[in-house]
């Protein structure tokens, strides 16, 4: 974190200076807005944290709620979403406070007596090697802290309001701002013009409804209680995920929580018949049920700090803007819906959250760039494109998962019964751990994402697909670190340049980057990477390179004071991890150029001289400046 760039600063370095049109809670709204968004849930929040690092976008967000969230609902972060809060510079706080998934454990009734349950597998919950950050459980109201203290400490300061509701909306057909939005608050309503508005308000969202949209699908007519218990027990894998299937009395998924003695548990209540009846059902209720899949184990219950009962269902709505199929080539959209607002479905993945957020991310970074004039209005038209086919995809899964984890064990007595077997559970947890740790995401070929032309150049970085952080040095200070923790919530454009051995094409590449590309996309008056951020990876040992001997490209003059960015270039010789050139699948004699959007997807990966490719492929998404 450079947070001396434009001289010293006492106290906190991530409390950064404010902009003089900042925040101020308690003041009156305006007239008009950039953006508005409408929810503080996951995607609101991301979306919040996002925009809040541009203080020349005015943004607001508003929640119907007197105040933030307290407690319950989602709770698991996937290994993504963790690299993800990394860039927001967040991931430590949640590392230290979270409980970590190291292990899963499986239940199944004893084969010598079926009334008791037995462990038939445990295996490492996360593939090894998929990433560098674990998967972990965390309070989704936690989780939401952490992203609206980082859009409060934005240069914007910005700050939800709370109490707020949102009435309606209407697209005006002229105007810089011509979403008309009707707010109340404390019973009177008031009238705000945006020039975009987000609808991150959730399974009933008054957002989606007032532009038309519709959340289709069904309910599985399978019904889970889930509690947040403090208790005593002798199960023996109290703290470890477990997947509990018992003879007759229903399933059980147990996850640990924070803190070292909350557990969650989501306890199989079985066929839906009467959905009132569902609605009646109590947390004494649903323990009791817990209590008999765990028999012959002792669940004694202190205290319950969240309850819940709810239909595993699937439901998604056929676009998430506001731009009809018929009018998709002739109108640019300007409202937008993420999160539940759009997709819904079960918790068995964990995934609702998680893809929830990489909503808010996909978006903000395209808003940004819109509206700092760094992008044409017709990026936004890859939102609903992109994170619609990812939501289809989410329930495809959760359909099969869901399925999968409420059948009932097999009876080797009546196996014409069906039901499945501990061995088969457990394979199919093994084969959803992708999935699960939401790394299946991959965008097909766009204006943002290039074909795979040259995909054999850097294999490990597979193109539309996360950028898959491996270990490097940093030339200027020796320093041991991730590669992918250099990307930064910021809206920029990574362009990660492994070198070639021979040093030459690497060398033209900078040469034309400083020359040509830099000033066709960069500002006048803005630092050299304020659009395009370089990074350079040489094969050698770091004892090798002089940075002073590097391109001035990478070692930019940046900052109120001009002074050098030093973290720029990298050496292949870390100790942990193993050799990135080699970990990634990049041929040392050849080099490659990998080419990673704002919210960590691998764009494109091309030879080191494709000059021409670059500018082509650049210049199909930035403007000039």
């Amino acid at each position: 974190m450079q947070f001396y760039l434009d001289g010293y600063r006492p106290g906190d370095p991530e409390l950064l200076p404010a902009a003089r049109d900042a925040y101020t809670p308690g003041t009156a709204f305006p007239d008009e807005l950039d953006v508005l968004i409408v929810g503080t849930g996951p995607a609101g929040c991301v979306l919040a944290a996002q925009l809040a690092a541009f203080p020349g976008i005015r943004t607001r967000i508003v929640e119907r709620r007197e105040g933030p969230l307290s407690t319950g609902r989602a709770d698991g972060v996937a290994c993504r979403t963790v690299e993800m809060f990394q860039a927001f510079g967040l991931a430590n706080r949640m590392l230290a406070e979270s409980y970590w998934v190291n292990e899963s454990v499986f239940w199944s009734p004893d084969e010598t007596d079926p009334s008791r349950i037995v462990r038939t597998g445990r295996i490492q919950d996360t593939e090894e090697g998929l990433s560098e950050m674990p998967h972990l459980i965390v309070n989704q109201a936690r989780l939401q802290d952490y992203l609206l203290e980082k859009a409060r400490k934005s240069p914007s300061r910005l700050e939800p309001d709370f109490g707020v509701e949102f009435v309606t909306l209407e697209v005006l057909s002229t105007g810089d701002h011509p979403v008309l939005v009707t707010l109340r608050q404390n019973g009177t309503e008031f009238k705000v013009r945006a020039k975009y508005v987000v609808g991150c308000d959730g399974a009933r969202s008054a957002v989606r409804k007032a532009i038309g949209g519709e959340l289709r699908g069904d309910a599985a007519n399978h019904a889970w209680g889930v509690l947040d218990v403090f208790a005593v027990t002798d199960y023996p894998d109290w703290r470890f995920k477990s997947l509990i299937q018992s003879k007759s009395a229903g399933n059980i998924l147990l996850i640990p929580r924070e803190g070292g003695n909350m557990v969650r548990l989501y306890v199989d209540l079985g066929e839906v018949t009467d959905r009132e009846k569902v609605k009646q059902i109590t947390a004494d209720e649903v323990i009791a049920a817990a209590q008999r899949v765990l028999s012959p184990y002792v669940l004694d219950v202190r205290e319950v700090a969240w309850f819940s009962v709810y239909e595993v269902g699937q439901r998604l709505t056929d676009a998430f803007d506001d731009v009809p199929v018929a009018e998709l080539d002739t109108r640019l959209p300007h409202v937008f819906i993420a999160g539940d607002a759009c997709h819904t479905h079960s918790a068995k993945a964990g995934q609702g959250m998680n893809v929830s957020m990489q909503d808010g991310f996909n978006l903000g970074w395209k808003l940004a760039a819109v509206l700092e004039g760094r992008s044409a209005p017709e990026l936004l038209r890859s939102y609903s494109t992109e994170r619609r086919a990812i939501a289809q995809d989410l329930i495809d899964f959760d359909k099969a998962w869901s399925a999968t984890i409420a059948r009932p064990p097999l009876d080797p007595a009546n196996p014409e019964l069906g039901g499945i077997e501990p061995g088969e559970l457990q394979a199919a947890f093994v084969e959803s751990g992708r999935y699960t740790a939401g790394f299946s995401t991959q965008y097909t070929p766009s204006s943002l994402t290039g074909e795979a032309t040259h995909q054999s150049l850097a294999t490990g970085f597979p193109i539309g697909m996360r950028f898959h952080s491996a270990p490097v040095v940093r030339i200027g200070d020796a320093k041991e670190l991730q590669l992918g923790h250099t990307h930064e919530a910021d809206g920029r454009w990574r362009l990660y340049a492994f070198a070639d051995a021979a040093g030459s094409r690497a060398a033209a590449l900078f040469e034309h980057l400083q020359s040509v590309v830099v000033p066709r996309f960069t500002p006048t008056g803005a630092d050299p990477d304020a659009v395009l951020d370089l990074r350079a990876i040489f094969p050698v040992g770091h004892r090798e390179l002089n940075l002073i001997a590097l391109p001035e490209v990478l070692r930019p003059l940046k900052g109120r004071l001009g002074l050098r960015d030093y973290e720029k270039a990298f050496a292949s010789d870390a100790t942990l991890g193993g050799d990135i050139f080699d970990e990634r699948g990049i041929d040392r004699t050849t080099g490659a150029l990998v080419v990673v959007r704002p919210d960590q997807y691998v764009a494109q990966v091309l030879p080191l001289d494709a000059l021409d490719e670059l500018d082509a492929f650049l210049g199909g998404f930035l403007l000039e400046a």
